[in-house]
Formats: C-alpha cells, structure tokens, sequence
C-alpha cells in the first residue's frame, strides 16, 4: 500500500458524492453541440456497457471532489479520431481563486474505474503545463511547490482503465498534482510525446502494475522536477525509445523550477522492445541545463534559476528487467 511520507501530512479524504439523477445523467451522455461541448461532472456516475460519453468530460474545483465514475467497460471520446495537442477529453482540474489571495479551489478524492477513454486525460492545478502565467508568477518566489502542490488536485485514483491516445500525451498530470494513483490499466496509442507526463512541482504519485503500450516520440514516462513518486511492477513496449527519464526542465517559459526530480523509486518493472542499440530504460538526471531554453528564467537566487542542473538525489532505479 502507498503511504504519504512523514512531510505530507495525510489528507482528509471527502465524503463520497450522491449518485447522478436521470437528467444529469442524460445531459452527459447526450452528444456535444454548439454550447455545450463539455459536461461538467459532480456526482457520481455509473455507466453501462456499451455507453458512451463523446463530449469532454470536465471534473473541476471542490464541487467534484468525492466524485466516483464506473464506466463498467463503457467509452470516453471517440475512437480512431485524431485530435488537436490541447483536445482534453477528460479533465480534472482546479478552479482559480475569485479573489486576489484566496486559495484555488481543488477537487480531491475522484476514483476512475473500468473505462475506455479515447484521446487525452490531464489534471491540472494552476497552470495545464509549466508555463502558465499563474504558475510562472508563484515560481518567481521562495514557497512555490508548496503554493503549487495546495492549487492542485490530490488523490485522484484511476483504476482498470484504458487510455488510447491519437496525438497528445494520454495522461499528464500538471504542475503541482499530487497523490495519483495509476494502477492495473493500459496506455495505447500513439503520441507526439510521451506516454505519461509527470510535471515540475508534481509529488507522491504512485504508478504501479500498467501496460505502456504507446506509440511515441521519446521516453514512455517523464519525471520532470516531479518528486516521491513510485513507477512500480508496470510493462513497458518500448520500441527503440527510453522508458524513464529523470530530470528538470530548467527554465522554460520564464518559470523557475524549484523542485527536483528526488526520491523517486522506479523499480520492479519490465522493459521489452529497446532494441539492440536502445537507450538506457531509466536514466536519471537525463538533461542537466541542456536545453536553449535553460536561460528564460534568469535573475532569481533559487531553484533552475541559479542552477539549470537537474540536480536529482535519492532515487531509486533498481532492480528492473530489460528482456
């Protein structure tokens, strides 16, 4: 079992949210049209087989938080479509404060068993990748992966589900997400990418005993200033690419990266497919400033802001197997 290390205190999970009535139920399921492209989601739903959600999916803020959605083998999007980089087909993300100095609201406690998603899943808090403006301004001061890990969403669990990707990166969690847990699924597909997507300030995930079985452009998995997480008993189909890489994308966009790539145990795996001249499957602090961008950041006496090193300590990368 997953526990929270001693400097993150345990979270009080919310209380289960009330089942769907008929006409929420019917809204979602009905197909999109001009307004109403998206449903939002803040109870809980079970789906039948052969269902199918074809609109985005959106789970924001508190009012989702204790949400439950059972597809029992039922799909999310559509099959076979390609899509745009930024088509999301689920979503679950924070709502920004309504008040200067208010805290962002967050939704917490969400469990996704059993279904068929076509397309994209992110989670995000402040910004749906590191360059956000809201995620760039925190960044130009001391305390920002704690501001970042508050703003985001936290314990998500998504559980016996296929994601199947036709472009983007099939689940990418943001800036600042913590606690999700990946486990008995599989990623397909093909993306521009990677097959999973762990960004800066992100902590405590737990991704254990999937199938990658994605199609993509570089590494399966990327822990970029992501930290505490555990990759653990998954199978990878790696095709000639690497399967984890470790390290921190110093600078991009003018957002300083605080945390780094740290205490990550990667272990337990198996990885089939390199190919006789393959990359090594896990490489730890995999770029080290080498990137143009590096500079964008500069004039700050903290984080990749002072040293576009990696910098990456702790982790923990064996045993795996490479077959």
């Amino acid at each position: 079992m997953f526990m929270p290390p001693p400097d993150m205190p345990a979270l009080v999970r919310p209380a289960s949210a009330q089942a769907c009535d008929a006409a929420t139920r019917a809204r979602i399921l009905a197909p999109p049209g001009p307004g109403a492209e998206s449903a939002a989601l803040t109870c809980s739903l079970r789906l039948a087989p052969g269902e199918r959600i074809t609109k985005t999916l959106v789970l924001e803020g508190a009012a989702a938080s204790g949400v439950s959605l059972d597809c029992n083998g039922a799909a999310i999007g559509r099959p076979g479509e390609p899509a745009r980089l930024d088509a999301i087909t689920l979503a679950i993300r924070s709502r920004p404060p309504a008040r200067p100095g208010e805290p962002w609201d967050r939704p917490s406690g969400i469990r996704i068993t059993g279904c068929q998603v076509y397309g994209h899943v992110r989670i995000w808090g402040m910004g749906v990748n590191g360059q956000a403006p809201a995620l760039r301004a925190s960044s130009h001061s001391l305390g920002h992966t704690e501001r970042a890990q508050s703003a985001a969403p936290t314990e998500v669990t998504i559980a016996d589900t296929t994601i199947t990707a036709a472009g983007p990166i099939p689940l990418y969690l943001g800036p600042g997400v913590t606690r999700v847990t990946l486990t008995g699924s599989r990623l397909a597909g093909r993306s521009v990418s990677t097959a999973l997507y762990l960004d800066a300030e992100s902590a405590e995930n737990r991704i254990a005993d999937n199938d990658f079985a994605v199609e993509t452009a570089r590494e399966a998995i990327a822990v970029d200033g992501s930290a505490r997480n555990r990759i653990t008993g998954n199978r990878f189909a790696l095709g000639g690419q690497g399967a984890v890489r470790l390290y921190r994308n110093c600078g991009e966009g003018g957002t300083v990266r605080h945390q780094t790539p740290s205490d990550n145990v990667v272990t337990g795996n198996v990885f089939r497919g390199r190919g006789l001249f393959g990359a090594a499957p896990v490489v730890v602090n995999s770029r080290n400033g080498w990137r143009l961008y590096c500079s964008e950041d500069a004039g700050y006496p903290f984080g990749s802001s002072l040293d576009n090193s990696d910098n990456g300590t702790g982790n923990v990368t064996e045993p795996n197997a490479v077959e």
